[in-house]
């Protein structure tokens, strides 16, 4: 350093304003470039300028320049057109990783019970992963809701006991993007969702398009998608009074948008909003909601709330129901909160 002090440890990264060394003494220390008098790094260090070239080789560091050794010979460039330091190692696990490898998310999971003069049961699952290289992005995700709620008529002999399904939704699905530049990337995902009580038995989404980075920051990442979906819905519905099978086909937009923030050091909010404009028939949409927070409590234990709204201008007018025909509303709104568990990270 240039106060005289001399650091050792690993190389971890640096992108052409800071370093950061790991030490056994000090864990991870960040170190000002500016402040850095020389430096030494062995073994095969990744260095990417500004002008978009790459070298790998041993580093060394002195008086504002870098030096890489390469096999071809001895790169120099100055330090201020420096964009990424890395250790080839840790680079290549992040451009070509397997399939199975550096997959991170969560597992959620929410229960609550009464007894006495109610008896209610609600269970709320859920699981969101993702896997990110340098070029590519491969996420999953599933949830399923369901409550009951049971009622005891006293006055009969014997009692009779009733029980209602109170909620009863499941869905899931994956999604596939790849960067074409700094900026744009391309997409392709696959949802599936089902709601009972709507009595939509499946509701099959395919879509494919183009997004745009808008926002590319380690605090804050803002998406916007655009494309087309494919979209095949199966209700079971009511046909003068008979319980029937109502399916279609929908082909329609899909615009949206994607926006993560890292609210301090321990809360991460997602927001997603998606509009589906039907191009068979004018003025009919299907549109999600979705808002979620993640709060770490301690190490891989977290808590998450999370809250949904689905809404479709058409759903059928008329839904079968534990044999009962009943009115079908536009929207589901959904809310959970419970504790998170996190794998990879």
């Amino acid at each position: 350093m240039k106060n005289g002090d001399r650091l050792t440890g690993t190389f971890v990264k640096s992108d052409g304003k800071t370093l950061v060394l790991h030490t056994d003494y000090a864990g991870d220390v960040t170190l000002n470039w500016s402040a850095i008098a020389s430096m030494q790094a062995g073994g095969k260090i990744r260095v990417e300028s500004q002008a978009g070239k790459t070298a790998v080789g041993p580093v060394t560091a002195s008086g504002g320049k870098l030096e890489v050794g390469t096999s071809s010979g001895q790169v120099e460039l100055p330090i201020s057109k420096v964009t990424a330091l890395s250790q080839e190692s840790e680079y290549e696990k992040t451009a070509h990783p397997s399939l199975l490898q550096d997959w991170k998310g969560g597992v959620n999971a929410g229960f609550s019970l009464t007894a006495g003069n109610s008896q209610t049961r609600n269970l709320a699952l859920g699981l969101l992963a993702a896997r990110q290289t340098l070029n590519d992005k491969l996420s999953a995700y599933a949830n399923s809701v369901y409550a009951t709620s049971q009622t005891t008529i006293t006055t009969t002999s014997p009692p009779t006991t009733i029980t209602a399904t109170t909620a009863n939704t499941a869905g899931g699905g994956a999604r596939y993007d790849r960067n074409f530049s700094a900026k744009w990337f391309g997409f392709g995902s696959a949802d599936f969702f089902a709601n009972s009580l709507q009595s939509l038995d499946l509701r099959s989404a395919f879509s494919g398009g183009l997004g745009y980075h808008a926002i590319q920051s380690d605090r804050t990442t803002l998406d916007l998608l655009g494309g087309l979906n494919y979209t095949h819905e199966s209700y079971a519905i009511s046909l003068s009074g008979k319980p029937s099978t109502l399916s279609r086909n929908r082909v329609a937009l899909t615009l949206g948008e994607e926006l993560m923030h890292k609210l301090g050091t321990s809360t991460v909010l997602n927001q997603r909003l998606q509009f589906f404009p039907d191009l068979n028939r004018a003025g009919d949409f299907r549109a999600t909601f979705d808002f979620a927070s993640v709060t770490k409590i301690y190490k891989h234990l977290g808590w998450q709330n999370s809250f949904s709204d689905i809404y479709v201008t058409d759903p059928p007018a008329g839904t079968v129901q534990n044999g009962v025909i009943v009115k079908t509303k536009r929207n589901d709104v959904i809310l959970t909160t419970g504790l998170t568990v996190s794998f990879g990270q």
